[in-house]
């Protein structure tokens, strides 16, 4: 089947400072806190990076703010389900991200093929995805990889998170919170 990839422009620009939502891997079962996080934040923009599990949750989602979602492994095909979206998202007039959603995009924490095929295609300093229900954040050469974690039911003792993509007036910070806690989840030391 072929791969189905959309470009998407959205105007934040009354947003100056912003989060923006960004959940992954709710298998149609989202953790029960997930939804009051997203209503008490309300981010402008949420991202939702595969393994939906149900259309339904996407109307609730969008209940409280625009959400863009692309298809996971467990989600169905059909015009409603893009594989893949490049998000051109303008902040004002000199400043814009632009990023990648799809929902499998590393191998050995390395972007796999697909993902550097689409970005060839469309350049993107932030590529979004899920997949691994890890939560990850890390480079790759000047690439932001961010991986906001599973939002839905517990797998193999990973922890349940979302991830927020903060927008100031002169950066990007990104981080993940543990939605059993409520808490800024940090990888646990060694």
């Amino acid at each position: 089947m072929a791969h189905r990839h959309v470009t998407r422009s959205i105007d934040l620009s009354d947003h100056k400072e912003c989060l923006i939502a960004a959940i992954s891997d709710t298998h149609g079962r989202p953790h029960p806190h997930l939804l009051p996080v997203l209503e008490q934040n309300r981010p402008p923009l949420i991202l939702h990076a595969g393994d939906v599990g149900d259309l339904d949750l996407i109307t609730e989602l969008e209940g409280v703010s625009p959400t863009v979602y692309v298809r996971g492994n467990v989600d169905p095909t059909g015009p409603m389900w893009p594989d893949s979206v490049s998000l051109h998202i303008k902040l004002d007039s000199s400043r814009q991200i632009d990023l990648l959603l799809l929902h499998a995009a590393i191998v050995r924490f390395r972007l796999n093929r697909e993902a550097l095929d689409l970005l060839r295609q469309d350049p993107a300093p932030i590529v979004v995805f899920g997949h691994s229900h890890v939560p990850f954040l890390g480079m790759e050469g000047e690439r932001c990889l961010f991986n906001p974690g599973s939002s839905g039911p517990s797998r193999m003792g990973l922890p349940i998170t979302m991830g927020f993509i903060e927008v100031s007036h002169d950066r990007l910070n990104f981080r993940h919170l543990d939605l059993r806690t409520g808490e800024r989840w940090k990888p646990a030391r060694e």
